[in-house]
Parts: C-alpha cells; structure tokens; sequence
C-alpha cells in the first residue's frame, strides 16, 4: 500500500472539516477514518468510498440508528498517515482546526458537500460544532482562496456565512467537484 494521493488526502480533510472522524482505538498505534450519513446519501457515500477505497477495510454498509434513522458508512485501515492527519486535528479527542491549514477546491468542495447548505440567496458551512477561534482559522483559510464570509449567529452558536459577492466565486470553484446528487446544495 502506497502513500495517500493528494486528491485522497483532500478528500480526508474536506471530511473531517465536515462530518467524518479519524479515531485511535487505545492500544492501538494508527488513526482510521469514519464516513458516516443518512442512507439518503448513498451515492456521495459511495463516491468517498471510491476515492479511498484502496486503504478501506469494506464497502460501506447500511445499518439501523437511532429511532428511523438508516445510516450509510464504512471505515478506512489504520494508517500512520491519517494518524499525522489526526495529530494535526485533534486535541484531546476534540476536534480543532489546525493554524496552518491551507485549503483547495476540493477539500472546500468536500467540506461544502457534508456541511454546507443554501438558504435562498445564502451559502453556509455549518461549523456550529467549531469554537469561534477556530472558526477564525477559517476564515482566513477561505480568505485566501479569495472567498470572504463571517461567521453567522445560529441559534447559541456560530456558523460560517458567505457574503453576497464572494457566492459566485465559490460556485465557481467548487462546482466541478460536486457529485450529481448534491448539486442541490449549490442551487443547481
């Protein structure tokens, strides 16, 4: 088994900005990513699957939740290179974003497809579940792909807001590297 690709390794971190989880089970040396969503996105489930499929243990699986709820996931090997990921973020088992972080279009793409959405003329990220610190992080990161956006009080906490002008301009990168069934997201 080779080294993660680049476009592996911007799958991971669009994930893990979103809805994935690495984890280190104790006792055990090496990271393993978690991709886990409503069966309802089993078609973007199984594009992930199809990017990492190559450090995969299997192909996901649907399996009973909570209540209704039917999730779709599967889990990666445990490798050295997603336990340098995790080192970068996590503390303490708590997720964080790393100061260094340098965003591209597909890890924005990937990061918008989990945890973005569009409520009439605006476009989210929902990083409720990031301390504002973090979300400053953030910010910049975007900031620097010439993105600028601010963070939006939902509720008691906080998410990411695209402003007006700069919606175009994330359309534009991103657009390419969204799946068919979630399109929608972006208004198309």
């Amino acid at each position: 088994m080779g080294s993660l690709t680049q476009f592996q390794k911007s799958v991971i971190i669009g994930t893990i900005l979103g809805d994935g989880y690495l984890r280190i089970i104790p006792k055990r040396k090496n990271a393993f990513l978690e991709i886990n969503h409503s069966f309802n996105q089993k078609e973007y489930v199984d594009w992930k699957y199809s990017a990492l499929k190559n450090i995969s243990n299997s192909s996901p699986k649907a399996r009973k939740g909570n209540g209704d709820r039917i999730a779709y996931r599967f889990y990666t090997k445990q490798l050295s290179e997603l336990t340098d990921i995790y080192r970068s973020f996590y503390t303490n088992s708590k997720k964080v974003i790393p100061e260094n972080i340098i965003l591209n279009p597909t890890i924005l793409a990937v990061w918008y497809m989990d945890d973005g959405s569009k409520c009439a003329d605006n476009f989210y990220l929902n990083t409720q579940k990031f301390e504002l610190r973090d979300q400053q992080i953030l910010l910049l990161a975007l900031k620097k792909m010439g993105l600028e956006a601010k963070t939006n009080r939902d509720k008691n906490y906080f998410r990411l807001r695209f402003l007006s002008f700069s919606v175009p301009k994330l359309k534009k990168i991103i657009t390419e590297h969204i799946i068919p069934s979630m399109k929608y997201k972006i208004g198309l």
